[in-house]
């Protein structure tokens, strides 16, 4: 963390895990308050940042591979921060949950980046999203 925040200070931006910047003009600023903030924001932008990333990759690659499915109906409708919700025939819930979890799981390894822990996937399915939580 005050490795993080020294760098963010000297250079006023930092890195997620792919390289995306985010940048806190007002790291050295006087004002406590305001100094304070940025430097939990620096923080916590590398990981939230890096988070958002493997998201995104994981709604790229899973839209890509539903598109290429034949007679599919499923749909992906919603992200909530880590959760995706789909909506799904029933007749179909069994071959999507797989193609779902394998493909979101697969992220973890791409030409940018690749983790040595795997990433796992939590799948529920239910009549509705009430049900579900």
């Amino acid at each position: 963390m005050n490795n993080t925040i020294k760098f963010c200070r000297k250079s006023g931006y930092v890195n997620n895990i792919f390289g995306r910047r985010s940048h806190f003009v007002n790291i050295n600023d006087k004002n406590f308050n305001v100094r304070n903030f940025q430097e939990r924001a620096a923080i916590n932008a590398p990981i939230q940042g890096s988070a958002a990333e493997i998201m995104r990759l994981a709604m790229i690659r899973l839209d890509k591979k539903l598109k290429n499915q034949k007679n599919n109906k499923t749909k992906m409708l919603l992200q909530i921060h880590d959760e995706l919700i789909f909506e799904t025939p029933k007749e179909e819930v069994k071959r999507i949950s797989k193609i779902i979890v394998d493909e979101m799981s697969s992220v973890s390894i791409s030409d940018q980046h690749s983790f040595s822990i795997p990433l796992t996937v939590d799948l529920n399915s239910g009549e509705n999203w009430g049900v579900l939580h």
